[in-house]
């Protein structure tokens, strides 16, 4: 839920997510407008790549260390 929208990041879309804890998830930050810092999993995202994530096919691949912190 940002600026009173609200978007859905599917697992195919965005596998990082998929054996992240619920508060890994939620620790979530915008650094600056319209973009946001997953810190506990080292992750960031655009709000355009999350509205859009057909336009930016390229993917980050998974790894187990990812998910051991």
């Amino acid at each position: 839920m940002t600026n009173e929208q609200e978007y859905f990041l599917s697992y195919k879309d965005f596998p990082w997510f998929m054996e992240a804890s619920v508060g890994k998830i939620l620790h979530v930050e915008e650094p600056s407008p319209g973009h946001y810092y997953w810190p506990d999993l080292d992750m960031d995202l655009g709000i355009e790549t999350i509205k859009h994530p057909e336009r930016f096919p390229l993917k980050a691949k998974q790894t187990p260390e990812c998910f051991s912190q």
